[in-house]
């Protein structure tokens, strides 16, 4: 059985740490564990820190004994002469064991009666189940382990590290998290997420900001996916029932990323197999008519387990605020897990989604009216045509090849083929500003875009441990390719057709579609091929048993049209201190880069644009790493900014010549975990403040924001009642647009906002659960801006809903 599995363990009621692990001897056999006790604590899912070094298998038991705080009784006989590689890091107890293991020729199996032992590794199959474990090489899964920190994740540098271990800021939304809060979206996972804000361009299309930079590096178990934000295709409508958790690491994050901005890089990490039974199905329904189901099934497949599989479906069907506003979402989702042999795993999955939206809204309110005036419309007030559609789906395949030695290293072959496409006939009353006497003075935006990108991506890495002057150490070695084709083709409406609008204000959407493809209408089509290709390597050197140092590069080329770089080097450099057991300082600097088009008055294109982030924290794991916390500060700047110099290019085009671009400066605080056996927390508080050349600028995301939200068990672990809440705060925010009364551009200025959420559920018995979620509890009203259209958004009303989870 190897540790790094991609295993679910099953849940476990938790109890007091004193006990985690309780020993005994049994009979003849030599029993490290009282599965009885570990299956009412949850102790073998409770992460601590283990330094355990190479050499005698039984003396390495003692101390992990010593380190779990329980007494082992050794069998001689079964581990004389045997040695071990030895376990250091933050772990459960179930997963350091089994590292302790490696290359004994030793498992540790669970019988029928719950028990778990060691013994000689079989030659044939068993019917003796394995010990279950929770991380993978992606990390640790969050499904079923009751809290809302983290386990180890690997994001950052492909090395599966706990949170204190990985010098740089990560948040993530456990599965247990976004079950709580009915985070069903990835739209309502960034609500949650510390030090991250969102803009709203109309219904179909949302940016994330994180540290000054609009977000636009996706990645789903860990192959980079990039999107463009101007032509959306379901990367922010992403359904959350397929996933198991979504990290968010901050900062550049060029080492596994490749090309991008550097203000951090979202991971959607997708459920597993489990090895036993388990599943769910539930019903919902709440405000606007918004109905939701979701089955979800997992088991093995066989007698022996060693083909698992696991199904997921889910509809929603929602009304909205917005008059005459409604989208369906079709998800589905399978994968299947093979034991090939003993120690190499073959997993194949597929997912789809579908977005399927009427009356979509396009851009949003003028912000002004020809007076000058605030244009204060109903929250409800939707400037769509009642034709207006932005369909969106993905189509995913996906395989990954796993073959774990006995010298503890493995070897990955990860591959995925991704379809995003959109299909989207726009009509939206959005330009022009209107006029507070007759409605006069405004227009239609009128377009049809249908396009995709259908991107393949391929990564291979080797991991394991090596020795070096007395000390183990760990290296990556590993490869990419990527190659990215977006087509799409726009159409305008047919020679004449009517875009003005009498009256804005009686605007009520129910004007004829155009006829698209008019020989004569404007249309545009685009074809371009995006290919990127990358080695790196990453080593974690063991200076001392408190001192890490993590180093690492990516050699990259990118290939898109005019752009084309090879040879660029992005570093990564990563120091962890831990002052003791409890608490680690770090520093870290990364980087990423970004090619760009435009060219200087000699026709060379500009340098790309280089990201760099220095950062320099503390992060600490109290109750066992039930709470981690977290505290940065940072600087951020991407340098090579295009700035236009006045003078051509030999072609004609404008010249342009790179300059400093934008620096970010802030900090951030974070705390995740649960308190004890009644609370569960996630905090977070974030300031930064971003410029270029000394003026502020991406004024769009607040320089300060705050976001708590909490649960309260008052009969603890086994109570039945869930009581919980949040709210988040953010500064307020800015941006210079059009005022027609003004006659040119002014600063407009959104005032901050608190926003107020609320949960409760109950436990009926042990299958049944309901659950009701409040969002926007106090019906606040508050809208986010968009410069470039000069529109503004409302944000969704107060709106309730409940649903029922029932567990096989």
């Amino acid at each position: 059985m190897n540790p790094n599995r991609s295993h679910q363990p099953t849940h476990h009621r938790m109890a007091p740490i004193a006990r985690a692990l309780l020993l005994t001897f049994l009979g003849s056999g030599i029993a490290l564990t009282s599965a009885s006790a570990l299956a009412q604590s949850g102790a073998e899912h409770t992460v601590r820190q283990f330094d355990v070094p190479a050499g005698s298998l039984d003396q390495a038991l003692s101390r992990f004994g010593q380190q779990a705080g329980v007494q082992l009784a050794v069998d001689a006989q079964l581990t004389a002469g045997l040695s071990t590689p030895g376990v250091s890091g933050q772990l459960s107890a179930t997963d350091a064991l089994q590292r302790l293991l490696r290359g004994t020729g030793l498992d540790a199996v669970r019988d029928s009666s719950g028990e778990i032992t060691l013994r000689k590794r079989p030659t044939g199959p068993t019917t003796l189940q394995a010990v279950q474990v929770s991380a993978n090489q992606l990390g640790e899964i969050t499904e079923g382990t009751a809290t809302y920190s983290p386990g180890a994740i690997a994001t950052a540098t492909r090395l599966v590290l706990s949170p204190r271990e990985t010098p740089q800021s990560i948040s993530v939304i456990t599965r247990n998290e976004m079950d709580d809060f009915q985070l069903t979206n990835i739209d309502k996972v960034m609500h949650h997420t510390p030090g991250i804000s969102i803009l709203t361009y109309d219904s179909e299309r949302t940016v994330y900001y994180a540290r000054g930079f609009a977000i636009n590096n996706f990645q789903y178990d860990g192959i980079p996916m990039e999107r463009n934000s101007g032509y959306s295709a379901g990367n922010t409508l992403s359904d959350m029932a397929i996933y198991d958790r979504v990290e968010v690491l901050k900062g550049a994050t060029g080492l596994l990323t490749g090309s991008g901005d550097p203000g951090a890089t979202i991971n959607l990490v997708r459920k597993k197999p489990t090895r036993e039974f388990q599943g769910h199905a539930s019903l919902g329904a709440g405000s606007w008519n918004n109905y939701r189901t979701e089955v979800d099934l997992s088991g093995p497949l066989n007698a022996e387990g060693t083909v698992r599989g696991r199904a997921v479906a889910a509809y929603q069907d929602r009304e909205s605020h917005l008059d005459g506003y409604r989208r369906k979402t079709p998800v589905f989702y399978a994968i299947l897990e093979a034991d090939l042999g003993t120690s190499t795993l073959l997993t194949v999955g597929a997912d789809y989604q579908d977005n399927k939206p009427t009356r979509s809204t396009w851009g949003g309110i003028p912000i002004y009216d020809t007076t000058g005036n605030f244009n204060k419309r109903p929250r409800s007030f939707n400037n769509g045509a009642t034709w207006s559609s932005w369909e969106q789906y993905t189509r995913t395949v996906f395989a990954t090849l796993e073959h774990y030695f006995d010298n503890d290293w493995v070897v990955k072959l990860q591959l995925n083929h991704q379809i995003n496409g959109y299909d989207a006939p726009l009509g939206a009353v959005g330009g022009g500003n209107p006029n507070p006497a007759d409605g006069s003075g405004t227009r239609m935006w009128v377009g049809r875009y249908i396009g995709k990108t259908r991107a393949d991506a391929a990564d291979f890495y080797a991991s394991g441990p090596f020795e070096l002057f007395g000390r183990k150490h760990e290296l990556v070695l590993g490869g990419g390719a990527s190659d990215r084709r977006w087509t799409n083709k726009g159409d305008g409406p047919q020679v004449g057709y009517p875009t003005s609008v009498a009256d804005y204000y009686g605007w009520n959407g129910r004007v004829p579609e155009p006829n698209w493809n008019d020989p004569a209408a404007w249309h545009g089509q685009n074809d371009e091929t995006t290919r990127e290709k990358g080695l790196y390597s990453t080593v974690r050197w063991n200076l001392r048993d408190n001192l890490k140092l993590i180093t690492g590069a990516r050699v990259s080329s990118y290939d898109r049209g005019s752009m084309n770089e090879s040879g660029v080097v992005v570093p990564y450099l990563g120091i962890v201190y831990d002052l003791n057991g409890t608490h680690s300082v770090y520093a870290s600097h990364t980087g990423i880069f970004k090619p760009q088009s435009r060219r200087d008055e000699s026709g060379k294109a500009l340098d790309p644009l280089e990201g760099n982030n220095l950062e320099l924290g503390i992060k600490s794991a109290f109750l066992g790493g039930r709470l981690n916390t977290s505290a940065a500060i940072f600087q951020l700047e991407q340098d090579n900014f295009a700035q236009a110099t006045g003078g051509l290019t030999p072609d004609g085009g404008t010249a342009y010549r790179a300059i400093s671009g934008v620096k970010t400066k802030g900090y951030e605080l974070e705390l995740s975990g649960r308190l004890d056996a009644h609370w569960s927390l996630h905090a977070g508080y974030s300031h930064s403040v971003s410029r270029r050349q000394g003026e502020k600028v991406s004024t769009l995301a607040p320089a300060n924001q705050l976001s708590i939200f909490a649960t309260y068990k008052p009969g603890g672990e086994d109570g039945r009642l869930t009581l919980g809440g949040g709210a988040r705060w953010q500064d307020e925010t800015w941006g210079d647009v059009f005022n027609p009364a003004a006659g040119g551009m002014v600063k407009h200025t959104v005032a901050d906002y608190w926003v107020v959420d609320a949960m409760a559920s109950y436990r009926f018995n042990k299958q049944l659960t309901g659950t009701l979620n409040v969002s926007n509890l106090l019906d606040k009203k508050y809208y986010t801006i968009f410069n470039a259209y000069s529109t503004y958004t409302w944000g969704e009303p107060r709106s309730v809903n409940v649903s029922m989870k029932y567990a096989f």
